[in-house]
C-alpha cells in the first residue's frame, strides 16, 4: 500500500500501526443494517468456537501486534471478555472492539472489557438522529443505546473511533452527524462509502448513493470535524473527488491487515483491495494520481458507470511506499 504524508490543519493525522489482525468471531447481530456487507451469514455461518479463537490469536501473534475483534456483533458472545484477556496475555499492544455499541450502554459490561485489556472502542453511528439511525439498523432504540455507550466510553477515557457508513438516506445528514460527534466528545471519526455486498447489494437501488450527491455534504462534514480538532477520515472515496481533501483519505493510514473471515483468510487487505475489491476505469488511465488512488469499490462503476470520475492533471505530493 502507499502511505501519504499530507499536511494537516486542526487535528493531527493518524499514525499508521504495524500489522493488524482483523478477526471475525461470528456473524450474529442484534441489528439488521440495510447496508450490511455480511448479508445472510448470520443464518449460514456458525460461530467460531472459543478454542478456535484462542488458537488463532496465538498463531497470528507472531506476525500481528494488534487485533480487532469484529463480526457480526462481537458483544453478543459471552466469551468476548475472556478473549480480550487472552489477547492481552499474548502481548497484543492494541485490542479494538468493533461493535454497534449497543451493549456498551451497560457500564459494567464496558468496564469488564476495559479491565480485560480493551484499548479502543470502534462503535457505529449512521445518523444524526434516532429516526435515521434506527431505520438503517432496523433496530428500534439502537441510536439511544449506541449514543449512551459512546458517552460511557468517553467518561471512562477509552479511546473511541467512530464509524459511519454513507448511504442514500444519511447523505444530507453528514454535517449534522459530525456536529453530534463533536458534542459527544469523539476525537476520531470515519465515513465509509457503502460497499455494495451482502444486504447492500440486494438493496442497491435504495441504499447506494451517487458520489456527486455525496461530495458537497462529505466535504462540509470533514472540514467541520477538522475545525473542531477531530481526526476525520473518508474511506472508499477516490482521489479525483477529493481535491483539497487528500489528507482525509483513510487508505493512506490503514495499517497492513490480515482478515480472518468465516471461510476466507485475506493475508493482506491492501493487496485484496487493489486486486479484487476496487477498480480503475477509463478516466483513471490519464489521471496523474492513479498510482496513489485505489479507485471506487468495483460494484459502483459496474452499476453507474464511470461518469462521476474525472482524471486529475495536477502533480501529487511525495509518496512513501511501504
Amino acid at each position: 500500500m502507499t502511505v501519504a504524508n499530507p499536511e494537516t490543519t486542526g487535528a493531527e493525522a493518524p499514525i499508521a500501526a504495524s500489522k493488524r489482525l482483523d478477526l471475525k468471531l461470528s456473524f450474529q447481530c442484534n441489528n439488521r443494517c440495510v447496508f450490511c456487507v455480511q448479508g445472510d451469514k448470520r443464518d449460514t455461518e456458525p460461530c467460531r468456537t472459543p478454542e478456535n479463537v484462542r488458537d488463532l490469536l496465538a498463531e497470528r501473534r507472531a506476525t500481528c501486534d494488534s487485533v480487532v475483534f469484529t463480526g457480526g456483533e462481537v458483544t453478543l458472545r459471552e466469551d468476548l471478555v475472556a478473549q480480550v484477556q487472552h489477547a492481552k496475555a499474548l502481548g497484543y499492544r492494541s485490542i479494538q472492539i468493533q461493535t454497534n455499541g449497543r451493549r456498551m450502554s451497560y457500564a459494567p459490561y464496558l468496564e469488564a472489557l476495559i479491565e480485560a485489556g480493551a484499548t479502543e472502542l470502534a462503535p457505529a453511528l449512521h445518523g444524526a438522529d434516532a429516526a435515521t439511525h434506527d431505520a438503517l439498523t432496523q433496530a428500534r432504540g439502537s441510536f439511544r443505546q449506541t449514543v449512551k455507550g459512546i458517552r460511557h466510553a468517553q467518561r471512562r477515557g477509552l479511546p473511541v473511533v467512530l464509524n459511519s457508513v454513507i448511504v442514500q438516506s444519511n447523505v444530507a445528514q453528514l454535517p449534522a452527524m459530525v456536529r453530534l460527534f463533536i458534542s459527544l466528545g469523539v476525537r476520531q471519526s470515519q465515513f465509509a462509502f457503502v460497499h455494495a455486498l451482502g444486504t447492500a447489494e440486494q438493496l442497491f437501488d435504495t441504499v447506494v448513493p451517487r458520489y456527486g450527491d455525496v461530495m458537497p455534504y462529505l466535504r462540509e462534514a470533514l472540514l467541520t470535524g477538522e475545525r473542531a480538532g477531530m481526526v476525520m477520515m473518508a474511506e472508499a472515496v477516490p482521489l479525483c473527488l477529493m481535491h483539497g481533501l487528500e489528507r482525509f483519505v483513510s487508505e493512506a493510514y490503514m495499517p497492513e491487515t490480515t482478515i480472518i473471515d468465516s471461510k476466507l483468510t485475506i493475508e493482506s487487505y491492501a493487496d485484496w483491495r487493489h486486486a479484487e475489491g476496487k477498480a480503475h476505469g477509463p478516466p483513471c488511465e490519464s489521471c496523474t494520481w492513479r498510482l496513489h488512488c485505489e479507485g471506487p469499490w468495483r460494484e459502483y462503476p459496474a452499476k453507474f458507470g464511470w461518469q462521476a470520475f474525472r482524471p486529475r492533471t495536477d502533480a501529487p505530493p511525495a509518496i512513501v511506499t511501504t
